[in-house]
């Protein structure tokens, strides 16, 4: 009686245990966030990600334009939905633009509160890895750091390349600034999670 007994409570645990660890997998999932186009895009740092992101949205299917230095102007033209703005710098692009990181952080800042203003929702991108962040630049070079400082924590949707957030500098911005973030590993893993956020 007293096995019969004890098999019972075990069965009833079990059963407890398993709904439990069901609720709990409930509560993790995460929804992608979503974001509508048209679509503007552009650089807070004049670096080469939105030339590769211009080849992945193609493949997606939106409707988007590329402009590396778009201004407010720019982004009343055609009723955008959303801003894309990648983060990193080059200063390699902004000596050919011309133009200093002082220069890009005012544009950018400005670019992003003009979209805020006008309810357009900002999507900030680090799509090239650690070669874009500081401790791929040279010494002394803080450029890349001042346009994540500039874009991210202003973003509505964090969008990055897993190998660059490796010190979890972008996880942090999430979580404090309560900014959800969609993380990918490799470059052809970008079609995939844009279409989730897009479609």
């Amino acid at each position: 009686m007293k096995n019969i007994i004890r098999s019972v409570s075990f069965a009833a645990m079990a059963i407890f245990l398993a709904a439990s660890f069901s609720g709990m997998s409930g509560a993790q999932t995460v929804q992608s966030p979503k974001a509508s186009p048209p679509i503007l895009v552009t650089s807070c740092g004049q670096s080469e990600a939105p030339s590769s992101l211009n080849m992945i949205l193609k493949r997606v299917g939106v409707v988007y334009d590329v402009v590396p230095l778009a201004t407010v102007n720019d982004l009343k033209v055609k009723g955008y939905k959303t801003l894309i703005v990648t983060m990193g710098a080059s200063l390699k692009g902004m000596g050919a633009a011309g133009i200093s990181i002082d220069d890009e952080l005012k544009r950018t800042a400005e670019l992003i509160d003009a979209a805020r203003k006008a309810k357009i929702t900002i999507l900030g991108a680090h799509i090239e890895g650690m070669k874009r962040r500081a401790q791929g630049a040279e010494a002394g070079d803080t450029t890349d750091e001042q346009s994540i400082d500039t874009v991210a924590p202003k973003s509505d949707i964090l969008f990055i390349k897993k190998e660059g957030n490796s010190d979890n500098r972008f996880t942090i911005i999430s979580q404090a600034k309560k900014i959800p973030m969609v993380e990918f590993e490799k470059n052809m893993d970008m079609v995939a999670a844009l279409e989730k956020i897009f479609k």
